[in-house]
């Protein structure tokens, strides 16, 4: 494998192709060098390195003036002016990172998406029977939901084929990839949770049917909890607990094993509370009260 300038956030294969490109144009391979030869290289292999980097901290500087302004104001309150005012760089540094602000709102959504990838897979190898596995898979939403709360209104205006369509082939396939991630490890569970002998599926009924269920109940929910203020008017006073409990009773339904009368599922919550997500379960405890 070819030396490498290691990039925080950038792809392997990208870094990789720069670092190739740099190569290439210096005309070095296969070439024997001389010392000064090499010490101009190391300089300007740093020169590259140095450059991805702001390159990398410039677009972490939109994305977080575009999620705040999302946040605050919607869709309708982004532009790439206000970006470029906000960060005190030129349109023209913004359009070098995105071509339009539809690209942003996908960029945004990838991010925490693929947050939520990292809290699913530590779910997975949560120490205990796929049930219960599950059951973690919940704590992973619900804490997932806590700390991106924006990502349930992102989802929606993603969806939406007028801004979908601005999107480069590229980062559509980005934005897919991490959804196929997360539901690709639920399915996973749910097949453990065969394999153990503690779940038996209608012969008509899929693990992807099951996940595509469960994705339902809690995306919905969710995107309700993100944005409906009239939830407690309902009677709906803790949402998150709420979608644990009908979950619950989802498998049951199931007849997956053990069933929630058989085992004390409130103390499984309780550890990946303390240990699996207990990084993200401080920062959010952290938080000033609104």
């Amino acid at each position: 494998m070819s030396i490498q300038i290691a990039v925080p956030g950038l792809p392997s294969d990208q870094q990789a192709v720069n670092l190739g490109g740099f190569f290439r144009s210096r005309n070095i391979i296969g070439t024997r060098l001389d010392k000064l030869d090499e010490e101009s290289i190391i300089d300007d292999m740093k020169t590259v390195g140095r450059k991805e980097r702001e390159f990398v901290e410039r677009e972490d500087k939109i994305l977080a003036l575009a999620q705040d302004l999302v946040v605050r104001e919607g869709y309708h309150g982004l532009s790439m002016d206000r970006i470029a005012e906000g960060i005190e760089y030129s349109k023209g540094t913004i359009y070098n990172h995105f071509p339009n602000k539809e690209e942003i709102i996908v960029a945004l959504g990838i991010r925490s998406a693929e947050s939520r990838i990292e809290l699913f897979r530590r779910a997975r190898d949560f120490a205990g029977c796929a049930r219960a596995k599950m059951q973690v898979i919940g704590v992973a939403s619900e804490v997932f939901a806590r700390v991106f709360p924006q990502h349930f209104y992102l989802e929606q205006i993603i969806r939406i084929s007028s801004i979908w369509e601005k999107t480069s082939p590229e980062r559509r396939e980005h934005y897919q990839a991490c959804e196929l991630k997360c539901m690709t490890t639920v399915a996973e569970i749910v097949e453990a949770g065969i394999a153990e002998g503690n779940l038996t599926l209608p012969a008509d009924f899929s693990p992807q049917d099951m996940v595509f269920g469960l994705w339902s109940l809690v995306s919905g929910a969710y995107t309700l909890a993100a944005s409906n203020p009239n939830l407690g008017n309902l009677g709906i006073n803790e949402p998150y607990s709420r979608v644990r409990l009908l979950a619950n009773h989802l498998l049951d339904g199931f007849s997956w094993l053990p069933l929630s009368s058989e085992m004390d599922y409130e103390s499984v919550v309780a550890e990946a509370i303390s240990t699996t997500f207990s990084r993200e379960v401080a920062a959010l405890n952290s938080r000033p009260t609104q």
